[in-house]
């Protein structure tokens, strides 16, 4: 768990030991921990070190307040890790004015097989300093999108996410769960009739288009660096997003059909989430089934919408939906 402070595992088993055994000899913390004595004497001139024990005249070891000693490291990595960040900056903009000239082999890298790609869409994410955009379509070839750590990761630290999704994309087994995590978690989701190609953008430095599948069987990808390529790729994106329409999903994931109820005031975060989903052009069936309902019930609750909104067709109750909040606007 301190592995990540620079503690070494020893270190850790060591210091919590002593947290419970106060102004102990290292030989009596050593048969407490059933470990050899050399390691624990190792381990305790390392703490003692670090400003997380502290040894008596007569080496007798006590355990520092965590709150005091771990909370110093903390800062000190806190500390360490702005500087480097101020360090990124610095370098991205020498390897910028570096790339000014650079030959097009050096604005492209090709990347070859699932692995790969992988590794450098994970990369392209953690790279990003303000926000990261991407159109998603099915199939899914390197990283399903329940599958990409980096997007929380980024989040964390600030960067913002939009993505655009495919129409298709929306029948994808659990699609819908992740969107609504997603969407918690502060990303921004369109939906498009159909998109060009799958994208990923780290602000305007980065870049990474999956190609064709090579006739070797293996799915290849550019890595495109600043050029004039990427910034048409950042139009791009900007312009299907501003046609695309707003996905937004209340509640968390989907309901079983022995909760489903008909509210008599209004819509329910189901009923927002069917409209959600049909008005992003799913079918009946595929709504359906991606919020664990049968069609029956699907449409006994589109009914009902109807009637409360006093419209007999559903392209009326779109326009209500719409009108009354029930739903973003397209």
């Amino acid at each position: 768990m301190l592995d990540v402070l620079g503690l070494e595992p020893d270190d850790e088993r060591v210091y919590r030991a002593l947290l419970g055994q106060p102004d102990c000899p290292a030989a009596l913390l050593a048969d407490l921990l059933d470990a050899p004595q050399t390691p624990v004497d190792r381990a305790l001139g390392r703490l003692v070190e670090w400003g997380l024990a502290i040894r008596s005249a007569d080496d007798r070891f006590t355990a520092a307040p965590p709150a005091m000693a771990l909370g110093a490291l903390i800062g000190q990595r806190r500390d360490g890790l702005r500087r480097a960040e101020q360090a990124l900056v610095t370098f991205a903009e020498e390897h910028r004015a570096a790339m000014t000239g650079s030959s097009i082999s050096d604005l492209i890298e090709v990347v070859t097989g699932v692995d790969a790609i992988r590794h450098r869409f994970l990369q392209v994410q953690q790279a990003a300093r303000t926000q990261v955009r991407s159109f998603i379509t099915a199939p899914f070839v390197a990283v399903r999108p329940d599958e990409n750590s980096a997007e929380p990761m980024a989040i964390g630290r600030g960067v913002h996410f939009r993505a655009v999704l495919d129409r298709a994309v929306l029948a994808e087994p659990g699609i819908i769960a992740d969107a609504a995590e997603s969407l918690r978690n502060g990303v921004q989701l369109r939906v498009a009739d159909q998109l060009p190609m799958k994208l990923v953008l780290a602000d305007a430095e980065l870049g990474l288009v999956p190609l064709a599948v090579t006739p070797a069987g293996e799915p290849g990808a550019v890595l495109l660096h600043r050029s004039g390529l990427l910034d048409a790729l950042d139009a791009l994106f900007e312009t299907v997003w501003r046609t695309a329409h707003p996905l937004e999903l209340p509640g968390a994931g989907g309901e079983s059909e022995p909760a489903v109820e008909l509210a008599a005031e209004g819509p329910t975060d189901l009923d927002r989430k069917i409209l959600a989903l049909l008005l992003a052009g799913l079918t009946d069936p595929t709504a359906a089934a991606q919020l664990g309902l049968s069609p029956r019930t699907l449409h006994r609750r589109l009914r009902h919408l109807m009637d409360l909104a006093g419209v007999r067709t559903r392209m009326q109750l779109g326009g209500h939906a719409v009108r009354h909040g029930w739903v973003a606007p397209g």
